[in-house]
């Protein structure tokens, strides 16, 4: 989350990409940097035990949503 502030704060448009199991830790350490509302794309958790294939199913279902993130496509998925 730092990272993400900081590139934010550079101009760069960034997303925080996690499984849900991290939403209220994402919302209380964005909170606690200022950052609050931070673009954050979040997908089915576990994600460690997921074979190759599950992980790239993950990816294609979470890209629309990160592309709709970083571009500020606030009518997208």
């Amino acid at each position: 989350m730092h990272d993400l502030a900081a590139l934010e704060a550079d101009g760069v448009t960034a997303t925080f990409v996690a499984s849900t199991e991290f939403v209220s830790a994402t919302d209380a350490q964005a909170r606690a940097l200022g950052f609050a509302g931070v673009p954050a794309v979040y997908v089915a958790h576990p994600i460690q035990d997921r074979t190759d294939a599950e992980m790239a199913a993950l990816a294609d279902e979470a890209l629309p949503r990160v592309l709709a993130a970083v571009t500020g496509d606030t009518a997208g998925p």
